[in-house]
């Protein structure tokens, strides 16, 4: 009798231990996936405090893609290595620092290191986050309860930064986009000390050469891709000295990189990790959902501003259903993974991606031009979520885990690099060419509705370019995914 009580109560324990770990981890993935967005907002109001041109405000943004996306691999190694738990207390810890730092700037350059530098705690934590969802979660429901509640944050941060911008910036100021991550991460950082698992250093060394060439060669990929879209009066920029040797330098550093880790006995990224066949699908498909999504967050931001005159407040509730179904199709995907595996989901939600995509070509009224779309866009990534970490993830030994999570990231990351340049080349492309024929056609209208039709018509394509790349992604993954639902941890 005694014993079962014990037992009862010892299970009672653990529940209330994971449920606190997965609020901490879940938490901190939200704040680093919002961050991204939560910018975007305010930038208007940060080139008025702070005198920033028009190519100057951009780097607003790219200081933090810049520094996360060259630093994830580098912060999936440190924390297989140094302990996972030191390395996501640490990485909030710097994070939170630098959203102090960033809101109490006044001068651009202190804005910019400010950002850079929650780019590199973000970088930390984030495959940390990830990691420590594979490892502290028992095999079963638990753990594909906590990978669907990981994947919503991760999927539904880019909105929710819409929404709390518009909050923050409309009744506070600019500053608090910066200001609201400090108590929550200082309060993270004390909560993961006290639920998730602390594990000592483990043996190994972190690869230098290939943390130098990796780095490097993924931080200049993201700089040429984000300075190579063409800008909206329809100049091209894929051919400037600058992009041309940022993207060249970037193939260069990432062909030494793969050498590097091919020949290395601690490499950053092991190469057994892309040899299996569902993993390398599995990042291919987040590469592919980054670039069709990203961009596509962009510019349909700034067509409910600029088309239907949306304010910023407004433009981000206008993103609740989509998160609504993330949300909603997350936790479904949850409970079907152990049923029918990961394959089906991830099938069906390409389709629906590339359907609600294709369906934003064809806006008119809220209802049938946005709410329509973003209810299915919503759906299909929820059902992507849960089953890429799973499938990324199966069978890797727990000392690679932090690395295996940091390349999903990477793959995210990039991908929203690719989808700004690319879709920003086609949209405004469009839009410059179409403003210009509109104002020969019809001397008569006003040219502020030229535009606005040629804004419409701009992004349609964009529109339309991101559905095909959703398409891509659903034909790698009939082609690439064949993992059983027993390789699939917590299956």
């Amino acid at each position: 009798m005694t014993s079962s009580v014990i037992g009862r109560a010892g299970t009672r324990n653990n529940s209330r231990h994971l449920g606190g770990a997965l609020l901490v981890i879940a938490t901190a993935q939200l704040m680093v996936v919002l961050d991204a967005t939560i910018v975007n907002v305010a930038l208007p109001h940060i080139q008025t405090a702070l005198g920033f041109s028009g190519s100057g405000l951009e780097w607003v943004i790219n200081a933090y893609a810049l520094a996360l996306g060259g630093l994830l691999l580098l912060g999936g190694r440190a924390g297989d290595l140094l302990g996972r738990r030191r390395m996501f207390v640490a990485g909030l810890l710097l994070f939170s620092a630098a959203s102090l730092a960033g809101g109490l700037a006044t001068s651009q350059a202190w804005l910019l290191a400010a950002r850079a530098v929650q780019g590199a705690g973000g970088a930390i934590v984030a495959p940390a986050a990830l990691a420590l969802i594979a490892t502290t979660f028992p095999e079963g429901p638990r753990h594909n309860r906590a990978m669907g509640v990981y994947a919503a944050m991760s999927g539904a941060g880019g909105a929710a930064g819409l929404i709390a911008g518009g909050l923050l910036v409309t009744y506070a100021s600019w500053r608090w986009v910066l200001f609201v991550n400090v108590p929550i991460g200082i309060a993270v950082a004390l909560g993961a000390l006290v639920v998730l698992p602390g594990a000592g250093r483990r043996p190994g060394r972190l690869d230098l050469p290939g943390a130098i060439t990796g780095t490097g060669g993924v931080a200049a990929l993201v700089y040429g891709l984000s300075n190579a879209a063409t800008s909206p009066d329809g100049t091209s920029h894929w051919g400037d000295p600058k992009v041309v040797t940022a993207l060249t330098v970037g193939a260069v550093l990432l062909a030494a990189f793969a050498l590097v880790e091919t020949r290395s006995r601690e490499a950053l990224l092991p190469v057994r990790l892309l040899r299996q066949r569902d993993r390398l699908g599995a990042n291919l498909i987040m590469l592919g959902v980054g670039t069709a999504i990203f961009g596509v967050f962009f510019f349909v931001t700034l067509f409910v501003q600029d088309v239907w005159g949306y304010s910023a407040l407004r433009t981000g509730v206008a993103f609740l259903p989509l998160t609504a179904a993330l949300l909603a199709t997350s936790g479904a995907a949850a409970a079907l993974v152990p049923r029918i595996g990961a394959r089906p989901l991830l099938l069906a939600g390409g389709a629906a991606g590339a359907g609600g995509l294709y369906w934003l070509t064809e806006h008119g009224t809220y209802v049938s031009g946005l709410l329509g779309p973003s209810l299915v866009t919503g759906a299909g990534l929820g059902l992507l979520f849960v089953p890429l970490p799973l499938v990324a993830l199966a069978r890797v030994g727990e000392g690679d885990s932090g690395v295996a999570a940091s390349l999903l990231n990477v793959g995210r990351q990039v991908g929203g690099s690719i989808g700004l340049a690319v879709l920003g080349t086609v949209a405004w492309t469009v839009v410059a060419d179409g403003a210009r024929g509109q104002a020969a056609a019809a001397r008569t209208a006003s040219r502020q509705a030229a535009y606005q039709h040629a804004l419409a018509a701009g992004f349609d394509r964009a529109f339309l370019t991101a559905a095909g790349i959703a398409l891509l992604v659903l034909v790698v993954a009939i082609a690439a995914i064949r993992v059983r639902r027993t390789d699939l941890s917590g299956s």
